[in-house]
């Protein structure tokens, strides 16, 4: 177990701080690794709308992501013990040859299934990337820089709002969407050389590697795929039975973690009545309330005539709003940052309600139905924007000193799994709603009021929750 101090600090965070000394090549070295973990999310949304129309499979057009995020659970889960094993220099090459290795199936997928698997592989190592830059955050920077390191991660999804869309609407419209993958393999080949030259080396302390949560991984990953099996050839049997199902497997996950000697959260992290449980599930309805962005440039096409290019960025401003919220609030101290927890649902909450009345709607591209749905987006990730480094610091702080370790990695998992999650309860819904039969614009119509709907729940859950948390 490695020991980290939370002690407050009279100096105020800033960013340049990041960048002194040693911290520098370790700021860029992480953040390098979330930023390609990030332009690969936006590179894959961008062009699944081309990739459906040219290998099929609009009924499991959310598998892309949830199959990629499920198995990102399982290398988050994994990430602390290959960071004991091999060190961190060591774990961020074998994140990057395995990432690189899914990346190559994707590109020379013929079907939309062996996409999946490619996807699934990819999945893996992007855990690895995303899990690893929280442990490294608080191997290498003193506890008053945390909150602005959460934030560098942030940042670097900005910077990839800008890029992916890019990349893959650019090769969506030259009708060559197989190379916006290709074009992700240098990039991860030049994280894992960089990584393995510069970050800290395995500690020589003796200590145990920890055991693993087999059975809340399984279960973790047995409900979402439950869910996401409900959505293929959907009916409303179909549907309550694949719910039912969950909800038990998610019961007996709750007793399983609750009894269990090794766990995925830090004690008390499942219930809404600890302030420390509370924070956590605050990050799962904040993140699941995201989830509607991934249908978003396919809808955007359908419905308002939106090129993959556009298309693609206009999604991409929910991950923009995400780091406009860092960046305002890293540097926050003292009353504010518990405002923020609050904030981050309400402005959730508003974002979606303004998808729900605009997205449904036919246009030719109007700016009057164009910008509240911008708006939308940018609300709902500027509301888990604004919170995130607060959050996350606020679990460090809050867990016992012998579950640091454990409440890290817990951030991460419940990150995942209700990002995962989330998209497959979209497939569910946009299915269910007709987006694939009857289809169209009728169908999509459909579809986007009801995702955007229905995942308002999550965020208007999340007010109340946020202040159980605060209390």
């Amino acid at each position: 177990m490695t020991k980290y101090t939370t002690a407050a600090s009279t100096e105020v965070p800033n960013w340049a701080g990041l960048f002194q000394g040693k911290l520098a090549i370790y700021s860029i070295t992480f953040g390098g690794s979330v930023a390609l973990h990030a332009l690969n999310v936006f590179v894959t949304t961008t062009i699944m709308p081309s990739v459906v129309r040219d290998i099929g499979g609009l009924d499991v057009y959310a598998w892309s992501s949830s199959v990629f995020i499920i198995i990102s659970i399982l290398s988050a889960a994994l990430a602390s013990r290959l960071l004991a094993s091999v060190g961190a220099n060591w774990a961020y090459l074998i994140a990057a040859m395995v990432f690189s290795i899914g990346t190559v199936m994707c590109a020379l997928a013929p079907n939309i299934w062996l996409l999946i698997a490619g996807r699934a592989v990819q999945g893996l190592g992007g855990g690895f990337f995303y899990a690893l830059a929280y442990t490294v955050i608080r191997m290498v920077y003193p506890a008053r820089l945390w909150p602005i390191a959460i934030g560098l991660i942030t940042v670097m999804w900005g910077i990839a709002t800008l890029i992916g869309p890019a990349v893959g609407g650019i090769f969506a419209e030259l009708g060559s969407w197989r190379t916006a993958f290709w074009v992700l393999i240098p990039c991860s080949i030049l994280v894992g050389i960089t990584a393995v030259s510069v970050l800290p080396k395995k500690e020589k302390t003796g200590a145990p590697v920890e055991g693993l949560p087999t059975i809340q991984i399984v279960l973790l990953i047995a409900i979402v795929l439950t869910v996401s099996v409900g959505s293929i050839d959907v009916t409303t049997t179909k549907v309550f039975i694949s719910i039912v199902i969950a909800v038990l497997l998610g019961w007996f996950l709750i007793y399983s973690e609750r009894h269990a000697t090794e766990r995925l959260l830090p004690l008390g992290a499942l219930s809404v009545s600890n302030p420390l449980g509370a924070h956590y599930i605050c990050i799962g309805l904040l993140l699941f309330g995201m989830q509607p962005e991934i249908f978003v440039p396919y809808l955007l096409q359908i419905l308002h005539g939106q090129s993959p290019l556009w298309a693609g960025y206009i999604g991409a401003l929910m991950a923009f709003g995400w780091t406009a919220g860092s960046i305002i609030s890293a540097s926050w101290t003292g009353k504010k940052t518990a405002a923020t927890v609050v904030i981050g649902p309400i402005f959730g909450l508003v974002g979606l309600l303004l998808q729900a009345w605009f997205l449904p709607m036919l246009s030719g591209g109007e700016w009057q139905i164009l910008v509240p749905i911008c708006l939308g987006l940018i609300f709902v990730g500027f509301g888990i924007g604004v919170t995130w480094p607060h959050i996350v610091t606020r679990i460090y702080e809050r867990a016992p000193e012998n579950e640091q370790d454990i409440a890290a990695a817990g951030v991460t998992t419940m990150q995942l799994f209700a990002t995962a999650l989330g998209a497959s309860l979209g497939g569910m819904v946009v299915n269910l709603a007709g987006i694939n039969d009857p289809g169209g614009v009728s169908g999509a119509s459909n579809a986007a009021l009801w995702l955007c709907l229905l995942f308002a729940i999550a965020p208007f859950l999340g007010v109340f929750v946020a202040r159980k948390a605060l209390s």
